[in-house]
């Protein structure tokens, strides 16, 4: 009996025509989606006031307008001042006190300090008065002039701000039940109404307190005119996801005792001989 032949049969599959890129488009898309769904659950458990910096970001990156959160390009000028970015704040406010028109004579005069309580900016008088009219609670010129920027520096930070008012040990000789007392406190006030006058909200200042000379500079030297000054504390503000930004913690107290060691404007502080002074 013969053999049957042996028959393949050869079936060629038909290439398909290439599938392109498309797969990616669709991946981007599925990618960008949920970073977009990040994003979103990320603001929603931010404060009101990052938000708002946020949204004012995009709506002009350049920084140009003061409703963004900042008043130039890359600075959030009005982001809360905590403990990690207080010292880029001190840098920036020595700078715009150096750019001030007086600052070569104030510059032994000014004293900015990061403590425990917050960023101290101390305004140290002289024999004659550098700031307030000598023995009275009236700004001068001077005094007008440098708060006047002050509250332009500090007026758009959420930060509570705290005034001192301090003097030296010298009786204040003027009518009586005016003592040191209130010389103190009413040039804090003083300062407290021109800053708010200049653009501080009317809530931002929390707390005025006069000292007095209780608290003196240098106690070595307690009728060194320097014991007389006024003091600036910008508050730390520590901002979590469940408080609202531009509120103090509850735990801002003032510091116990004046910082051990400052450093001036211009370096170290020349301080004259001691000797009595009027206020």
């Amino acid at each position: 009996m013969a053999k049957k032949p042996i028959i393949l049969i050869k079936r060629v599959r038909a290439h398909t025509a290439h599938h392109g890129g498309s797969w990616k488009v669709a991946y981007a898309d599925f990618v960008t989606a949920m970073m977009a769904l990040f994003i979103v659950l990320w603001l929603m458990n931010t404060s009101d006031h990052v938000r708002k910096v946020i949204a004012g970001y995009f709506n002009d990156p350049r920084g140009s307008s003061a409703l963004t959160g900042s008043d130039r390009a890359g600075s959030a000028d009005n982001l809360p001042l905590t403990r990690e970015n207080m010292d880029q704040f001190k840098e920036r406010l020595e700078k715009a006190i150096q750019q001030t028109r007086q600052f070569k004579v104030l510059s032994k005069q000014i004293e900015i300090t990061v403590t425990p309580e917050g960023l101290r900016i101390e305004l140290l008088e002289t024999k004659n008065g550098t700031f307030f009219d000598t023995g009275s609670a009236t700004l001068n010129d001077t005094g007008r002039e440098f708060l006047t920027m002050l509250a332009g520096q500090l007026k758009d930070v959420p930060n509570h701000i705290s005034i001192e008012g301090h003097t030296d040990s010298q009786p204040y000789a003027n009518d009586a039940g005016y003592s040191n007392w209130e010389l103190s406190a009413d040039r804090a006030n003083a300062a407290r109404r021109l800053m708010q006058e200049k653009g501080l909200r009317g809530n931002q200042v929390s707390q005025v307190r006069g000292y007095a000379d209780q608290r003196l500079r240098l106690p070595q030297n307690p009728l060194d005119p320097s014991n007389r000054r006024i003091s600036l504390i910008v508050q730390y503000l520590e901002v979590s996801p469940s408080q609202p930004a531009g509120k103090p913690t509850e735990n801002a107290a003032p510091a116990p005792s004046e910082p051990a060691s400052t450093t001036g404007m211009a370096g170290n502080v020349r301080l004259a001989p001691a000797r009595p002074a009027d206020h």
